[in-house]
């Protein structure tokens, strides 16, 4: 019976206590990649709004400076 306690004092108990603390860093790991992947998508969502209005700004100012060149030629 001595040598079950001691089993479980010095290699049961401390590998239970491993486990728990290697689950409990998994989980937060986990938790963090998920914000990190949540806020990739939403600065990914506001680059590609950016880039859209970006590019319609441009066209618009292409078409006045067409419009400038077209009354400039007549």
């Amino acid at each position: 019976m001595d040598a079950i306690n001691t089993i479980m004092q010095w290699v049961v108990a401390p590998v239970i206590v491993f486990v728990w603390l290697l689950h409990n860093k998994t989980q937060a790991n986990t938790t963090d990649i998920a914000v990190l992947k949540a806020q990739t998508e939403a600065n990914k969502e506001a680059h590609d709004r950016e880039f859209k209005e970006m590019k319609t700004s441009f066209t618009k100012v292409l078409d006045k400076l067409d419009a400038i060149e077209a009354s400039l030629r007549k």
